[in-house]
C-alpha cells in the first residue's frame, strides 16, 4: 500500500538548562513527525500488518479510551477503504459523551464495541479470538497496540546505522512492548535499551521476552503520576516548560512521563546509564484535547503549545 513508505526520522539535540553537555548528550528521535495522525510507533507497527492483508478483510483491534492505535487504524481504514472495528476497554463509556479520540475513530468509519474490563483482559486469549473471528467474518485481528511479529518488524526500522554507532542508551516509553522489542532487536550489542512502562502490567516482561533474544535491555516500572492516563499539575507544567525550552510537543500519557523520569533522574545525579542518550518520541498528541477539557473543568493549567 502506497501510504507506508520507508522513512528515517531525524534526531534533535536537546539543550536542557541544568544538564551539562559535557556530562550528557541528549537527543530525541522525532518519530512524532512522521504523519499528523499516524505518527511515531503507530506508523511503524501498522506498516507490515496493513501491507499483508487482503483488501476484502476488515480490521479489528483493541484499545483504551485514548488509544492512539485505534485512531491510527481507523484513519488507515478510511484511507484504504477498509472496514474497521475497535474493541474499547470500559463498558461504561458507551453511556458517556465520547472523548475526541473516540469521536474521530467513528468519523473515520470505525465501529466501536465497548466491553467491560474482564472481557478486555481476554484480548490475547485464543478461545476469545476464535469467537471474535466467528462474529466478525473474514477479519484480521491485530493485537492491542499492534504488537505482533509484523509490528515489531516495523519498529526495528526506527534506528539508523549511525544511531547504533553513536548512542550508549536508547530510551522509549512502553505500553504493549512492541516498540521496545523492535528497538532491542535492532540495537547494537554495546547499547542499553531502556523501556519506561506507562501502565501496571505484571506480564509485560514475559511478553517482551517472547519477541527478543538479546539481554541488553531494562524495563523501568516505577509508577509515576498514578499510572496510565493519570496526571497532575506537575506533569502539565513540565509539558509546557519542555515545549518552551525545546519547541517539542509531548503527550501526557507516554512521552512526557518518560522524559520527566529521565531528566529528574539526571538532575538528582542518580542516572546510572550511559552518557549519549537517544530518546524515542513515539507521538500521540491526539489525547491532549480531551485532557485539556478535563483540566478546564477542574480550573487547572492546561497544556499549551504557544509562547
Amino acid at each position: 500500500m502506497s501510504f507506508f513508505k520507508n522513512i528515517q526520522t531525524k534526531n534533535q539535540k536537546l539543550i536542557i538548562p541544568f544538564i551539562n553537555e559535557k556530562d550528557f548528550e541528549l537527543y530525541m528521535k522525532r518519530e512524532d513527525l512522521i504523519h499528523p495522525v499516524i505518527s511515531g510507533n503507530k506508523f511503524r507497527k501498522l506498516k507490515y500488518n496493513i501491507q499483508s492483508i487482503d483488501k476484502k478483510k476488515q480490521l479489528i483491534s483493541f484499545g483504551g479510551a485514548y488509544s492512539n492505535h485505534l485512531l491510527a487504524l481507523s484513519y488507515i481504514g478510511k484511507y484504504e477503504n477498509l472496514n474497521t472495528v475497535g474493541i474499547v476497554r470500559g463498558e461504561e463509556l458507551k453511556n458517556l459523551e465520547l472523548n475526541t479520540t473516540l469521536k474521530r475513530c467513528i468519523e473515520n468509519g470505525m465501529k466501536l464495541k465497548f466491553v467491560d474490563r474482564n472481557e478486555y483482559r481476554l484480548r490475547n486469549n485464543k478461545v476469545y479470538i476464535k469467537k471474535l473471528k466467528k462474529t466478525y467474518m473474514n477479519s484480521l485481528i491485530i493485537p492491542e497496540g499492534g504488537t505482533n511479529d509484523k509490528g515489531i518488524k516495523g519498529c526495528e526500522e526506527i534506528l539508523s546505522d549511525d544511531d547504533r554507532v553513536f548512542f550508549d542508551v536508547i530510551c522509549v516509553p512502553v505500553g504493549s512492548g512492541g516498540t521496545f522489542s523492535g528497538l532491542i532487536n535492532s540495537s547494537s550489542k554495546k547499547q542499553l535499551v531502556i523501556g519506561f512502562s506507562s501502565l501496571n502490567n505484571s506480564n509485560l516482561k514475559n511478553d517482551i521476552i517472547k519477541f527478543v533474544n538479546k539481554k541488553n535491555w531494562e524495563l523501568i516500572e516505577d509508577d509515576v503520576f498514578g499510572g496510565y492516563a493519570k496526571f497532575n499539575q506537575e506533569l502539565i507544567s513540565f509539558i509546557n516548560n519542555f515545549y518552551n525550552i525545546t519547541k517539542i510537543k509531548l503527550d501526557p500519557i507516554y512521552n512526557s512521563k518518560m522524559i520527566f523520569r529521565i531528566i529528574d533522574t539526571i538532575k538528582k545525579k542518580k542516572w546510572r546509564f550511559g552518557k549519549r542518550i537517544l530518546i524515542i518520541n513515539t507521538g500521540g498528541l491526539q489525547s491532549i484535547e480531551s485532557f485539556n477539557n478535563l483540566l478546564k473543568n477542574k480550573k487547572c493549567e492546561t497544556i499549551s503549545f504557544t509562547t
